[in-house]
């Protein structure tokens, strides 16, 4: 897994679109007290499941190559434009 440029905050920008994607597609499963980790977690294998990610191996599913899966699916749909890809 080779580390991304400004991949912190494409998994932080991850996070709320796809949170906001999750809640559009029937999702009531985010709470206040949920942590970033579990939301991280939840987004991607709904990711997975609507074909949007290719999952990863099950020895390499862990926290960190979710939020880097993320960030890639991220990177691929903002605009061209965006400030995170400069």
């Amino acid at each position: 897994m080779k580390k991304m440029k400004n991949e912190a905050a494409l998994s932080k920008k991850a996070i709320q679109v796809g949170e906001k994607y999750a809640l559009k597609r029937g999702y009531a499963g985010f709470s206040a007290t949920m942590s970033a980790n579990e939301k991280v977690e939840a987004i991607y294998r709904l990711l997975v499941l609507d074909k949007l990610v290719v999952a990863l191996p099950a020895d390499k599913e862990d926290l960190p190559n979710m939020k880097h899966k993320l960030a890639l699916w991220i990177q691929k749909n903002l605009p061209k434009d965006d400030p995170l890809l400069q």
